[in-house]
């Protein structure tokens, strides 16, 4: 829908955090520009890991980055590994490394919307093995019990807190005009369109693009999730896998829109599905998840009190958890070998 879109994050995180990092640490320097790329506390980041975190994140991008922008993109990966090892060890230290159920759990959780052929292919495609994705499980879910015991837990959010924000803050919730939060499944018939869906599965012309947007339209009928299929099938990159989710759309941003996606949205109720609509995108099923009417949002409404609560709370996370890390990356022993390769290169030009 042109104008409806906001970006968002790729949900099915596989490649969030380092591989096998070794718990053994080497006695006395490493070679510069070596296998080894970093230690923590003794523990070695490989170049192997580095890489393939780094190829991870660079598989997305449609431009590779090269020359300074390349090395420089390294040096982020790296740093985001050795920062994920100082919480791990910090993790391992308090004795809250994830369970093998917790991993378990994890795992059959990103595994359940596909078949055992589409997994092997998403795992294959982000050269992975199965351990290998437990493993990097097991880290991401140590570091968020740790970051949730020693920050999340302790943070609390007072009424009074809640009522001065929204008095501070009184002009943010006064609403214009009418707005909508919609979500979209999308299907184009364009054979080169970019595919951004748990199953990677694309429409490659008007015949399949049709086909595919019944199956979908009568699955739902059947009463199957909305926000699952359009994770797993909707062709938006924009919306797909945040469950075709567009967020607030003001009245007067439907009038850019096709007429009979905006005409759809004025007769539905919070909750409805659309039948299928066709416009020069494609074939779109929309459903209206809330309308909230402009005017001066009070106080009292729960939606506002459970925004600030919100908008309060990540506000103290994210300057806890800063001050948290840097206290623990002063207590760690970190050696950067690749910035010292880089370093020393510049020194001999």
């Amino acid at each position: 829908m042109v104008g409806l879109t906001k970006p968002t994050p790729i949900l099915l995180s596989l490649a969030l955090a380092a591989l096998s990092l070794a718990t053994a640490g080497c006695q006395g320097k490493r070679p510069v520009g070596g296998e080894v790329q970093a230690e923590v506390n003794g523990r070695a980041i490989t170049n192997t890991e580095l890489e393939k975190f780094y190829q991870q994140q660079v598989q997305e991008e449609s431009q590779k980055p090269t020359g300074e922008q390349e090395t420089t993109l390294r040096l982020n990966v790296l740093q985001g590994l050795i920062e994920r090892e100082i919480l791990l060890q910090q993790a391992e230290k308090l004795g809250l490394l994830a369970t093998d159920a917790e991993v378990i759990n994890r795992f059959t959780e990103l595994k359940s919307p596909f078949t055992e052929e589409e997994f092997t292919k998403q795992l294959q495609t982000r050269g992975l093995t199965t351990d290998q994705l437990k493993d990097q499980i097991r880290r991401e879910e140590s570091v968020k019990k740790l970051l949730n015991k020693e920050i999340s837990s302790r943070i609390s959010i007072t009424d009074a807190e809640i009522k001065k924000f929204y008095e501070d803050n009184r002009a943010i919730f006064n609403v214009p005009e009418m707005r909508y939060q919609l979500a979209q499944i999308l299907v184009t018939p364009e054979p080169n369109g970019p595919v951004r869906n748990l199953k990677s599965d694309k429409a490659h012309n008007e015949t399949e693009a049709r086909q595919k947007i019944e199956m979908l339209s009568q699955r739902i009928k059947n009463g199957e999730d909305f926000a699952q299929l359009a994770q797993s099938y909707s062709e938006d990159p924009n919306s797909a896998q945040n469950g075709g989710e567009l967020g607030f759309v003001e009245a007067s941003a439907l009038d850019k829109s096709d007429p009979q996606l905006k005409q759809a949205v004025l007769l539905m109720q919070p909750g409805q599905v659309s039948k299928i609509i066709k416009s020069r995108m494609g074939y779109h099923i929309l459903k209206v998840i809330a309308k909230q009417p402009g005017g001066q949002r009070q106080l009292t409404d729960p939606a506002v009190q459970q925004s600030i609560r919100s908008d309060l709370l990540g506000r103290k996370e994210q300057l806890l958890k800063a001050a948290y890390f840097d206290e623990l990356r002063n207590q760690a022993k970190v050696t950067n070998y690749l910035s010292m390769k880089i370093l020393e290169a510049a020194g001999k030009k």
